[in-house]
């Protein structure tokens, strides 16, 4: 679409449709105006191109495409906590405007001016901005400029990751050139520092440095001069952070110079979320694999593992094992790849299995029941006490219980709902066959022959006791089936598991997956 220009600045006209109001920020890629759109009678966020040199410039043409690339980028993010782009414009002069929502509010980085933040409200924010690098990471863009200036802070809570305009979308051709760096050092992964390209552990990077800056009021990789902050962030490890409380050990292990050991985006929301509600935070340090066979997303969470059949390299995003807290060294610099950056220039509501620290009961409404419409886990959720096995086990509605076996003196107790396209089974033995990881072993091995199902299996807490996540697809390619588990063990020695079955690639996934997220989340075990 072609735009005309009343004005250089306030009261021009764009695209025959948004008014300029207002300048309400500027950076390296250009200023942004509030503007209002005369069309639908809305205020916007107008986004104003600043490309150097001659339109027949090649850095400028590179400027230029990057900027129809942030538009694209952003526009394919799918997310609450993702800015909405609604428009874009092209002047007279070929260069693209991008008109945006208005996130009334100001920035992070506005915020950190007036000190440090304390870390549950930092947590808030950082499980926000995790679940828009997560919505994006799914769709293949990785975002490469994470940081307070980028992250907006709205009305009614509401926080917002903007500014793609220098996401890498995968498939498209590089905006950089021998010897051109761009990005905000101090939050930049050393990886990217080294020439390496980036993933989505790059942006947890970038994340973990965010949390630091807004826990102490600084990055850690602060320096006086371009040279000393690039490298401190190749070869320095961080402070360790003195207001972090219980996120501390999770930036630790974000700022881990190797991409492969940082931890994984479900790791990351599990901590996040058990920080920002006030509950004990989960040990999710510790994840195990089965079986190269595929295995892929948890619905809208991330696996902090992902078996591929395609691949046998580990996944940058994936999480093995705890590593040991970082030692306060420093690494020999860099000194080739700090010479050609220094020439260059400028630069998931992610579920988890939490502690919820002293709750000891609660009632079918403990978190509300998922919007209506979400068929088949829509309307109102029941509890159902199940009496031997001190227990309630919340469903909605139209489950009903098919059938029951064990008691006392036959092992274990189980119960199986149905009502919908879902198979709900719920087991308790009275004194534990095994540890729940072993339990959680032994049950994927069961669903198929060796070789035909993947799992993933994550150690974590749930209400004060220890458990474990079990993930399993098995079955045909074209009839793959998914089973997600949840095995607790109590202090008394008593065994729970969870269990929802669901058809895989089909649309009824991820309802059942938040179907098994209710019922978790709702579950209440009585104390021995």
């Amino acid at each position: 679409m072609s735009a005309g220009s009343e004005h250089t600045g306030e009261g021009r006209l764009l695209g025959g449709r948004y008014r300029l109001t207002e300048r309400i920020g500027s950076g390296g890629m250009g200023t942004v105006w509030q503007a209002y759109d005369e069309l639908v009678g809305r205020d916007v966020a107008v986004k104003q191109p600043r490309l150097p040199g001659d339109p027949e410039d090649e850095h400028r043409k590179r400027a230029a495409h990057r900027l129809h690339r942030e538009a694209r980028a952003a526009a394919r993010v799918d997310h609450p906590a993702a800015v909405s782009i609604h428009d874009v414009v092209v002047d007279e002069d070929g260069l693209p405007w991008i008109v945006m929502e208005l996130v009334r509010g100001e920035s992070l980085h506005e915020m950190l001016r007036r000190g440090p933040v304390d870390a549950p409200e930092v947590a808030r924010i950082g499980l926000a901005v995790l679940g828009a690098l997560h919505a994006a990471h799914t769709v293949g863009i990785v975002h490469r400029d994470v940081k307070p200036a980028n992250v907006l802070l709205g009305t009614h809570g509401r926080v917002v990751l903007t500014d793609f305009g220098i996401a890498h979308v995968q498939g498209e051709e590089s905006l950089t050139v021998s010897g051109e760096f761009v990005g905000s050092l101090e939050f930049v992964a050393p990886e990217r520092m080294s020439g390496r390209s980036a993933g989505p552990a790059s942006d947890l990077w970038s994340l973990g440095v965010l949390l630091y800056a807004a826990v102490e009021g600084a990055s850690p990789f602060r320096r006086t001069t371009v040279e000393s902050t690039l490298a401190a962030v190749i070869a320095a490890d961080p402070p360790e952070p003195k207001q972090a409380g219980p996120l501390g050990p999770l930036i630790a292990r974000l700022l881990v110079k190797e991409p492969e050991r940082r931890p994984g985006a479900e790791e990351c929301g599990a901590v996040l979320e058990a920080v920002a509600e006030g509950w004990p935070v989960p040990d999710t340090g510790v994840t195990e694999t089965q079986s190269p066979a595929p295995l892929r997303e948890l619905g809208d969470d991330v696996g902090t593992v992902r078996l591929g059949a395609e691949s046998a390299r580990p996944d940058p995003t994936a999480s093995t094992a705890r590593p040991e807290r970082p030692a306060l060294r420093r690494r020999p610099a860099l000194v080739a790849a700090l010479g050609i950056l220094v020439a260059g220039g400028t630069w998931l509501a992610v579920s988890h299995f939490g502690n919820a620290g002293g709750v000891t009961e609660h009632t079918a409404t403990y978190r509300s029941a998922p919007a209506a419409g979400a068929s088949p886990t829509a309307g109102a959720w029941i509890a159902h006490r199940e009496k031997g096995m001190r227990a309630v086990l919340s469903l909605p509605g139209q489950y009903t219980r098919y059938q029951s076996r064990g008691d006392g003196e036959n092992q274990p107790r189980a119960v199986l709902y149905t009502g919908g396209p879902f198979r709900i089974q719920f087991t308790q033995w009275d004194k534990a066959p095994a540890s729940p990881m072993d339990k959680a072993r032994q049950s994927a091995k069961g669903l198929a022959e060796p070789g035909e199902a993947g799992s993933q299996f994550t150690t974590t807490g749930f209400h004060g006791y220890g458990a474990v996540l079990a993930d399993t697809t098995y079955g045909p390619d074209d009839t793959r089936t998914r089973v997600l588990q949840l095995f607790v063990r109590t202090d008394d020695d008593r065994l729970y598991e969870l269990r929802v079955d669901m058809p895989k690639g089909t649309p009824d996934e991820k309802t059942g997956t938040a179907l098994f997220k209710g019922a978790r989340d709702r579950l209440v075990i009585e104390k021995g």
